[in-house]
């Protein structure tokens, strides 16, 4: 069936968002249809001013309203600890937890020569100024499990190392609780047995 041109435009464009197929785009699209001209006015005023106002943070790079992050800003979390994530939304994922109180380094993706993503793409220099100026005792290295996550990891241990007097260590991986071993696999279970810890 054709759609109208302004509905067809609509199901395109959101089609183009990560985690929306054709049938969430068009359930998106009619469930846009049946609200208030108010509704989709204040919808399109909210995407389309998002980006005037966002910006880095210019101490860990997240995305932020201001110059420095909440998080950088707050006076409660400690300087000592840097965890090291892929991407902004990383950093919310890893709040959840509400058990890390340091502070945050956000890379901007991850290594991936494949896709011409190289050292240079991301946002290494500014983590070893960081450790450089001293006082971070400890940088947790939390990509993902991916190939990409892992040589991105590797790397930016290798790198970090060298400059001394700084812990780097790599999240634990393995079984996620709730799951059963005998759909886990064997990479998952080999990252399981290493990261094993005493009771």
């Amino acid at each position: 069936m054709d759609y109208p041109a302004p509905v067809a435009r609509l199901i395109d464009e959101l089609r183009k968002l990560p985690g929306i197929g054709p049938k969430s785009a068009q359930r998106i699209a009619f469930h846009l249809l049946r609200g208030t001209p108010d509704d989709a006015r204040r919808l399109a005023e909210s995407v389309g001013t998002l980006l005037e106002g966002i910006r880095s943070c210019s101490v860990c790079n997240a995305v932020t309203d201001r110059e420095v992050c909440a998080l950088c800003s707050d006076p409660a979390r400690t300087d000592r600890m840097v965890c090291v994530v892929e991407q902004p939304h990383d950093v919310v994922s890893v709040e959840k937890t509400r058990d890390f109180r340091g502070r945050y380094h956000v890379l901007h993706g991850a290594l991936s020569p494949l896709s011409g993503v190289g050292p240079d793409e991301l946002r290494i220099e500014g983590l070893l100024d960081r450790v450089r100026r001293g006082g971070i005792e400890e940088v947790i290295l939390a990509t993902s499990p991916t190939v990409e996550g892992e040589a991105t990891a590797i790397y930016l241990a290798r790198l970090l190392k060298p400059l001394g007097g700084v812990k780097v260590t790599r999240i634990a991986m393995g079984v996620p609780v709730g799951s059963d071993l005998e759909w886990a696999d064997e990479v998952t279970i080999a990252k399981a047995l290493e990261g094993r810890r005493e009771y």
